[in-house]
């Protein structure tokens, strides 16, 4: 449990650095590149924010696995004779790191504040420390064993029962191939629920249930393991639930993500699976 700690003060630590990288280059002029598609958004700020996580990481954790959201980028400032195994994936045993630079490039792109550096430590496929930080409002969550905070403040996920209060968040990239979805997703939540938000970010989403901002974000897809493994430690370490569409407890292998305050997990879960068969 002692390594954990270290790990979580890491993270936070890394998080940080990788964050004032991006916050120094953030609504300036920025070279912008896509990936996936014309909306798939990538920087050079992404890859010099996640050379600085790397660069905070290495000389604690020399033979751990990194896994970044950006290509391989070599790292800087590790030292001489120093070999970083960066993997796409994370492995399902032994120590690893898992880099979102920036979660809500688009966001970051077109100068709106809300996008995150996320760092997860992981240990055999399960994250034991995590921070999501939002350099441009200066908030930093951070989670470790048994304990989760904002800014040192401890955090816990609302005590909301009546699903008809909750704000909730569609979660992850819709494009046209999904765009019916969406638009089931958000008539049945906007039936159901009190409100219904969209932030571009996952990772901030996931914060926010963490802290209670919201009461449940969900995807119906698989996200990836940067987009969601930092969010999943704070909102278990904060008291909530995350599952699939199941209500099978997340892994790093679910089909999809489902996490709320934990008060009303099965409507929440309803509401989507409703959504999937409009």
């Amino acid at each position: 449990m002692v390594d954990a700690h270290r790990r979580a003060v890491l993270a936070e630590r890394a998080a940080r650095a990788g964050g004032a990288v991006a916050r120094e280059a953030f609504r300036s002029d920025l070279r912008v590149d896509s990936k996936r598609d014309k909306n798939d958004l990538v920087t050079e700020t992404d890859r010099d924010a996640q050379r600085q996580v790397i660069a905070t990481l290495v000389p604690e954790f020399p033979s751990d696995v990194i896994v970044g959201e950006e290509d391989a980028v070599p790292p800087v400032g590790t030292g001489d004779g120093v070999d970083v195994t960066l993997a796409e994936s994370v492995p399902d045993s032994g120590d690893a790191w898992v880099i979102d630079p920036i979660d809500g490039t688009a966001n970051f792109v077109r100068g709106l504040r809300i996008w995150t550096c996320s760092v997860a430590a992981v240990v055999d496929g399960e994250p034991v420390g995590a921070a999501t930080y939002l350099p441009a409002v200066e908030d930093i969550y951070t989670a470790g064993p048994e304990s989760v905070t904002r800014n040192g403040t401890v955090l816990s996920v609302s005590d909301r029962t009546d699903p008809e209060t909750f704000a909730v968040s569609v979660l992850g990239r819709w494009d046209a191939a999904t765009s019916d979805q969406l638009g089931a997703l958000a008539a049945t939540t906007a039936e159901q629920f009190g409100d219904l938000r969209r932030f571009g970010s996952m990772q901030s989403a996931l914060a926010f249930v963490a802290s209670g901002g919201l009461d449940a974000a969900f995807s119906p897809y698989q996200p990836n393991s940067w987009d969601a493994l930092a969010g999943v430690l704070l909102i278990r370490e904060a008291g909530g639930t995350v599952t699939d569409l199941a209500g099978e407890r997340w892994t790093l292998e679910s089909d999809s993500l489902v996490a709320s305050n934990g008060e009303a997990h099965e409507t929440v879960l309803r509401v989507v699976d409703d959504a999937a068969d409009r």
